[in-house]
């Protein structure tokens, strides 16, 4: 910015946020322990006027494909003509990307000021929590930045909002809300430590969103998670829709003979032709097995038939929806799911060399992963990037990929102390049988190596984590544009 005293005000505002007790940064999360519970969000929200009460709420939870589930019911809602803020988490580049309007990143501006408005009320509650015993502590960095998505969207007088769980369901801070429905995608083996070592246990925490009598529509087809979710809806009195009893979602893959007949897409547009865009990532047939929706052939914006599963998910809210009033036509769903957009989930930045970002980060999110390349890319030499997270299961994600690439680059992410080092990951990847791996200090170090040996007919891959992800991208992006630009050069 221009304006130095401006962009001092901006940095304070941002200092202030990034000092508070972040668990996306820290070694353990304590979800079960005093500092993580409601009480002091409720509280929070309480001397800023509640804003969660202003506007309507879908909410969101699941071990995976709560960000994609999110992403096809705001472009569902845009195109319908509602005004839908999304709170989501974390963020690929800026935080300001947390509290998104009509797929719109919030102001800088906007954010910083909402900062302002909050610290005041945060050094209220930070001397309070001080003065009782037991260690309390003030508003957390998440529930802060909650309540911030929850000031900026109730400010902006959005039709609706869909607010995406942090961690869990039950002790989450976005559980202070009161939806009009809620969603939950999937359930599988991630944050063990926090949240149980049993799909019992996690489907527990994960049901914990459901409200007394609010329609829960549910993607889990496993028994045992199942059943705890049906057990706790009918606990709540609450409509319960399920993934294959109440709904069905038959996914059209992409078949791709020759890639090289396929356009790029690099960051996040899309310029290929309607019908290329349904070639490059597959269509779907929706029916309700009661008196609901029945789509054929929806095109999807985002690829994959987990993808496929998390649309259904969304088009069984709408249905719920439009059963209760809202005015979301035919047309809306078709444009909002072909429109669908969710960056570092299996995001094809590129194409000869066909480069993917993926923020897989469990042993599921892998294996709908390499199913997705299995049905909708060519053979060829096949390169993975792998970076992780301490209390992730490194095993078995590596036991997946580690057969199905030629060579495996291993690597850490910078920004963020919780990353596990290249040199264990290479030990692991050692222990389970692998020769070719590659140690790489850093993204930087990574994406050199990767170049060192690209052809055209390469695929290669990045995955294991939000965080690696996003860094990657950013890395990739700029390399990418470089190549385009000497072979512009080169054609003059």
């Amino acid at each position: 910015m221009s304006d130095p005293s401006q962009s001092a005000a901006d940095q304070a505002a941002f200092d202030f946020l990034f000092s508070r007790v972040n668990y996306e940064r820290r070694d353990a999360v304590p979800y079960r322990s005093r500092e993580y519970k409601l009480d002091r969000m409720h509280e929070l929200l309480s001397r800023l006027g509640d804003p969660q009460l202003r506007f309507p709420i879908v909410h969101i939870a699941g071990t995976k494909g709560k960000g994609s589930t999110a992403a096809f019911l705001s472009s569902v809602f845009t195109s319908a003509n509602y005004r839908v803020g999304v709170f989501s988490s974390p963020h690929l580049d800026r935080i300001e990307e947390r509290l998104a309007i009509d797929g719109e990143p919030c102001e800088t501006k906007t954010l910083v000021r909402l900062i302002d408005r909050l610290r005041p009320i945060i050094a209220t509650m930070d001397a309070e929590a001080r003065d009782r015993a037991g260690g309390e502590i003030g508003p957390t960095y998440f529930e802060i930045t909650t309540a911030l998505a929850l000031m900026h969207f109730a400010a902006a007088r959005v039709d609706v909002a869909v607010l995406e769980v942090g961690l869990g369901g039950r002790l989450d801070s976005t559980n202070v809300c009161e939806p009009i429905c809620c969603a939950i995608t999937s359930i599988s083996f991630d944050h063990m430590r926090q949240l149980g070592n049993t799909l019992s246990a996690i489907a527990r925490e994960k049901a914990g969103i459901i409200k007394p009598g609010i329609p829960v529509v549910s993607g889990v087809a496993d028994a045992e998670p199942r059943d705890e979710i049906r057990q706790t809806a009918k606990d709540n009195n609450s409509r319960l829709i399920e993934f294959e009893r109440d709904y069905a979602v038959k996914y059209h893959a992409p078949a791709f003979a020759d890639s090289s007949q396929l356009g790029s897409a690099t960051n996040g547009t899309r310029g290929e032709s309607e019908t290329m865009v349904s070639a490059e990532y597959g269509r779907l047939d929706y029916s309700s097995k009661s008196d609901g929706m029945h789509l054929q052939q929806v095109d999807l914006g985002l690829l994959g038939s987990h993808q496929a599963r998390n649309a259904g998910v969304a088009l069984a809210c709408i249905d719920q929806l439009r059963r209760d009033g809202w005015k979301i036509s035919e047309e809306a769903i078709r444009q909002g799911l072909r429109n669908a957009r969710c960056r570092a989930r299996i995001e094809v930045l590129s194409r000869r060399p066909t480069v993917i970002i993926d923020a897989a980060h469990n042993a599921a999110s892998v294996e709908a992963l390499l199913a997705t390349l299995d049905d909708s890319f060519p053979p060829g030499p096949r390169t993975l990037v792998f970076g992780t997270t301490i209390e992730k299961d490194v095993r078995g994600m590596l036991m997946q990929l580690l057969p199905r690439f030629d060579q495996t680059i291993v690597t850490r992410y910078l920004n963020n102390p919780r990353a596990i080092s290249p040199e264990e990951l290479a030990m692991v990847a050692s222990e389970r049988g692998a020769t070719n791996v590659r140690v790489c200090g850093d993204p930087s170090a990574a994406w050199r190596t990767v170049e060192g040996s690209l052809t055209e007919d390469h695929l290669v891959c990045v995955t294991g984590s939000f965080f690696i992800a996003a860094e990657m991208r950013r890395e990739i992006e700029v390399a990418l544009q470089q190549m385009k630009s000497a072979k512009g050069h080169a054609c003059r």
